[in-house]
């Protein structure tokens, strides 16, 4: 059945003279998305929440649009109203949503299908849940082009790859052929990009799209984006907590605070002149868009004799799907070799599948090494098991990537943070619970927290959990993969600062794992470069980033976002 909506004929010729339907006309006179009051409440045990407040947001064909704000300030919720992908406890009081000559925010749900998809695409944020994990990646992208009649049974699989190629994602044949869980976070990203843009929609909503990525991959992904607005008039609604992106990248930059817009306008007008306080603030906190503010790192004691973590040509191998030419093997670590003290931050940086999250897991014997040995306080724990595998979880913990895969559903916040205490039965419950909240306070949330679920939380606060919970028991190492990825500014400034004290007091040893070189900048002390699965170069991060010796480190360092607009930033942030 075609809805009535889509059968006005009288309507039709003039809405396309007028470019009322997108992508039609000559001359745009008129938003391809138009959101005019735009209000949207959570239903939670304690009552309604607002969490979006009248908003207005226009976006114009053929150009970026990036919504900006901190964790919880309503950007993404604002995003998933558009194409009504709330939670089922989410809905929309007021406002409207125009695509075209429809109100998306009335659109019965058999209406909706025939626009989510193929007229306007989402980019997910979290990659690990947006994938089904039994199905294989190029499955999955050739769904998308056989629902909307796009390709074949037949022809989709080799379509599919294609796709992925265009969305960056290296030896896509052999990736198609994969499951989720055997791509890095960045890789999985960048199929949820490959499955956006498969229908060449008009519109495509990105929901943080590159925070998983490495900052040359970011590039490449954003730059493949941006190709699109400008080959196609497709429109992108960019919603990141990454300034230097939206900077780079966007037109258009609206700011969002606890649920309203507080300043909107051109980009560069923003970032030169911000009206607002709120903007001001983010500005100062963005690692990337400031030279003038240096956060430094914890003042690294005298080195022991007997390093904390001593790793000896390490090597990791996996295997690959086998093709026509037989078995094949991934060495994702080749012969890596590190010391770490205590009191000091490593740096582990590279591209997304460079081999830094695995040499991490090495570490913490979360998998087996395939040749080499990894020394912890200086006794041998390659092949630890039992008792002494045990006695290493506590007293190195980790602090995961992915904040919606890695705290249990089921638990309350307080569960999920004194659940390392339990489970090595430190205290009582009265004492476990003062330190959840002792805890909570220095991860900037309030201890009302205690009570709520992962799912009432945000990607940030989440993540600040996950933070709050690896320290709990007061390890001597704790291992960071990318820990403030999915962290705005303010409370990734916030974080960062909050690690360096916690070293300064304690003189706990962190392996910082990251792709974000501004950050490892502000709290490294030792910066390890890896490419391929090797250390290609090793250095303070002041000599990394002033004297670069080798050519991948000075693409890293090119591909760091903001530097489109870094001098008028800079002058911000020191006002």
């Amino acid at each position: 059945m075609v809805p009535a909506a889509m059968t006005d004929e009288s309507a039709t010729t003039d809405e396309a003279a007028t470019t009322d339907e997108p992508g039609t006309g000559d001359h745009v006179t008129r938003p391809l998305l138009e959101i005019r009051g735009l209000s949207v409440s959570y239903r939670t045990r304690g009552g309604p929440v607002a969490a979006v407040r009248g908003v207005d947001l226009d976006v114009w064909p053929g150009q970026v649009t990036a919504v900006v704000g901190e964790s919880g300030s309503g950007k993404s919720t604002t995003a998933h109203a558009i194409t009504r992908l709330l939670p089922g406890n989410g809905g929309i009081d007021a406002g409207t949503v125009r695509f075209g000559r429809h109100d998306l925010a009335t659109l019965s749900e058999p209406e909706l299908r025939t626009v989510r998809g193929r007229r306007i695409g989402l980019v997910p944020q979290d990659p690990t849940v947006s994938l089904n994990p039994v199905k294989r990646v190029g499955e999955q992208v050739a769904e998308v082009l056989r629902i909307h009649g796009l390709a074949t049974r037949r022809s989709a699989p080799a379509e599919a790859i294609a796709v992925l190629d265009r969305a960056g994602l290296t030896d896509a044949a052999v990736r198609a052929r994969q499951y989720p869980h055997e791509l890095s976070g960045g890789m999985r990203q960048r199929v949820l990009i490959a499955i956006a843009i498969a229908a060449q929609p008009e519109l495509i909503i990105a929901d943080e799209p590159t925070s998983a990525l490495d900052v040359t991959v970011q590039r490449v992904i954003l730059d493949r984006l941006q190709r699109l607005t400008e080959e196609s008039g497709t429109a992108i609604l960019l919603v990141t907590h990454d300034l230097g992106v939206a900077a780079d990248r966007a037109k258009s930059l609206v700011v969002m605070s606890q649920g309203k817009v507080v300043e909107a306008g051109p980009t560069r007008d923003i970032l030169a002149d911000p009206r607002h306080e709120y903007t001001r603030h983010l500005l100062a906190s963005a690692p990337s868009l400031t030279t003038a503010r240096h956060r430094t790192a914890a003042p690294a004691p005298k080195a022991d004799t007997t390093p904390l973590v001593d790793v000896r040509n390490l090597v990791k191998e996996f295997r690959l799907p086998r093709t026509g030419e037989g078995p094949r093997t991934l060495r994702a670590v080749d012969d890596v070799s590190f010391t770490l003290h205590r009191g000091r931050t490593l740096a582990l940086v590279g591209e997304s599948g460079s081999g830094k999250s695995t040499t991490a897991r090495l570490v913490l014997r979360l998998t087996d090494a395939s040749a080499g040995h990894v020394l912890f306080d200086g006794t041998d724990i390659t092949t630890a098991r039992g008792a002494r595998a045990r006695e290493l979880r506590r007293r190195a913990q980790l602090v995961y990537q992915n904040p919606y895969a890695s705290l249990d559903p089921r638990f309350s916040v307080g569960e999920v943070i004194t659940e390392p205490l339990r489970a090595f039965k430190v205290g009582d419950r009265a004492s476990r619970l003062a330190r959840a909240r002792e805890l909570l306070d220095r991860v900037a949330l309030p201890a009302a927290m205690l009570e709520r679920r992962p799912a009432e939380l945000s990607g940030g606060q989440r993540q600040r959990v996950a933070i709050a919970r690896a320290l709990a028991l007061s390890p001597d190492l704790v291992v960071c993969d990318e820990p403030v990825s999915a962290l705005d500014v303010s409370v990734q400034a916030q974080v960062l600062d909050l690690l360096t004290e916690l070293q300064a007091d304690t003189g706990v040893a962190y392996l910082f794992v990251s792709h974000d070189l501004a950050v490892v900048r502000h709290i490294a002390h030792q910066v390890a470069v890896m490419r391929a699965g090797r250390v290609v170069e090793t250095g303070p991060p002041e000599e990394l980033f002033t004297r670069p010796r080798h050519e991948y480190t000075r693409a890293l360092l090119a591909a760091i976002p903001g530097g489109r607009v870094l001098s008028p930033a800079a002058e911000i942030t020191t006002s």
